[in-house]
Order: C-alpha cells, then structure tokens, then sequence
C-alpha cells in the first residue's frame, strides 16, 4: 500500500515536527497542522502535491524562498523556514488565529463596504512592501488573506514565482499549465508571459475586490481553460452594476485595475490605495491601513 503523504512527512520530518492533521488543500498545495518540536509552537506546512514536486527546480525554489524568508511586516506572514526533504517541497509558517478570506466568503457572501476596503488597504499595504523589495506574490487569492486581530495579513509570498520562473532544463515550464489560481490570475500570468512584474498582483486585488463586493468570482464558476480565456479576452461586467450602490472612485479603482494592459492598471500598490482613499470611498478608523499608506 502507498504511504501516505502525512505518515510520509512524520518519517520525513519527524525529527523536528509532529503532524497533528491536514487542514486541506489550498490551490497548489497541501497544507498541514503540526507543532514544532524545538520551539514549542504549532505551525502551518504546505507541502506541494506530487505532481508538481518532481517538476520543481530545487536552487531556484530554495533561492526564491531565501528572498521572501527576508520579508518582515506586520501585514505579512512570516515564511519561519522551507526546504526539499525526500523530493517534498515544503515551507512552514506561524499558525495564524483567525479564518482566511475565502472562508469568510464561502460563509457570509459579499461584504459591507467599509470591511471589504479595509481588507484592500492591508492586502495592499503588505504588496507595497513586497513590491519595494523587488517581490511579487503572484498568487494574491482569497485563501492568502488571513483575517486576524482586525487586520488582513497575505501569506505565501515568494512561492509562486518560486515555481514558475523558466527553468533552462526543463522544469515546471514541462507540467503544461501556469502555475497559480485561475480565478484570480492576470491575462498576463494566464498566458505564461515571462515579463511578468508586480502588476499581475494588482489585477489579482482587483479580482478578489471584485468578488469581495458582490459575492461572485469575476468570471463566475468555469473550467480553468474558460476562465484563462475570459482573462485575456472578456471585459467583466462593471461592477457598479452588479452593486450600484458602491462609491464610484471604488468602482473605479477596482475596474481599472482589472485592465486587459498592465500600463493601463495603476502602476503601483500605493496609487492603488490612494485611490481607494478618495473622499467617497468610506473607511473606518484608520488602523495599520493608515499607519502604513502614507
């Protein structure tokens, strides 16, 4: 009988972690509760599946990794440590107290106003940082954003880009697929374009700001095939029409981003707030959001 990948990481990585339980499956990869023996705290690792793990160039990954490891922000989850053991990618993270994006979505359908241009601000609060840095994430996708202690912190940075580079002897580039979550990727990233920089993450704010607001993915619930098409060719419905009742500079803001051209989406994290911060566009309190948006 195969082994099973838990019982696989506990031999694996058993010297230092104990597995407790898989907490599911997100997007690329598998993702596990366990504590961390040294330490003495519980930990989240992601594990990549099988299919994409003998695909992945291992200095690139661990090269990636090291860069994103450098990332420190009250917004941003820490990566605590990565490695390849046994041919398993994997990465481990704080446990964060708290539900992520997505599961609020699946629960409560499309958010308040003021909630939902709050979790924009800190989801692009922590890009600003990243992007200053060089960093791209890639993946922006609800089940990235983390809610917790009023804030919304973004998780997995790096690991994306750590993942789809071309890679000269072959690589991810042989699985056939871009690498990330089709809901939520850019015409750009969609079509495999190596030019690729920190405005395909723009685009992704706008697709989650999209669905935020009106409880629906952008392109609604289509095999990935038709959803990398309706990227590249498809004009969304504007999202004023679906809630009319939306402040126009945030209907605005969120539309431009979501442009087909990278030149035509804002140009950076911060103008993106800034635009966000339009006197008809309701924020409340002000929070890490004004703390680090200025």
């Amino acid at each position: 009988m195969a082994e099973d990948l838990k019982d696989r990481l506990q031999r694996v990585l058993g010297d230092v972690y104990v597995f407790e339980r898989e907490l599911g499956s997100a997007g690329m990869s598998r993702v596990f509760l366990a504590s961390e023996i040294p330490a003495q705290r519980r930990v989240v690792i992601k594990v990549l599946p099988t299919e994409l793990a003998g695909a992945v160039n291992t200095e690139r990954f661990r090269r990636e990794i090291q860069f994103a490891e450098q990332l420190q922000h009250p917004l941003v989850v820490p990566l605590l440590t990565a490695g390849i053991r046994d041919g398993i990618p994997y990465y481990v993270m704080p446990l964060i107290e708290g539900e992520s994006l997505g599961s609020r979505l699946a629960r409560d359908g499309e958010l308040p106003v003021d909630d939902a241009v709050e979790i924009l601000c800190d989801v692009l609060t922590a890009l600003s940082y990243a992007h200053e840095r060089g960093i791209a994430h890639r993946d922006i996708k609800p089940d990235n954003i983390l809610l917790a202690s009023d804030h919304a912190l973004v998780a997995d940075f790096g690991v994306a880009k750590a993942l789809t580079d071309p890679d000269p002897f072959g690589g991810l580039t042989a699985v056939g697929a871009p690498i990330g979550t089709p809901a939520y990727m850019s015409p750009e990233q969609a079509a495999g374009d190596p030019r690729i920089d920190h405005r395909t993450d723009l685009y992704s704010v706008g697709a989650v700001a999209y669905e935020m607001l009106t409880g629906q993915k952008l392109f609604g619930e289509r095999s990935a095939r038709e959803v990398f098409a309706a990227h590249a060719m498809e004009t969304p419905e504007n999202i004023a029409r679906r809630r009319p009742n939306l402040p126009k500079p945030l209907a605005s803001s969120i539309m431009r981003s979501l442009s087909k051209r990278p030149a035509d989406r804002q140009q950076s994290a911060n103008e993106m707030i800034a635009e966000l911060r339009a006197p008809a566009t309701p924020l409340r309190g002000g929070g890490l959001f004004g703390l680090f948006a200025r």
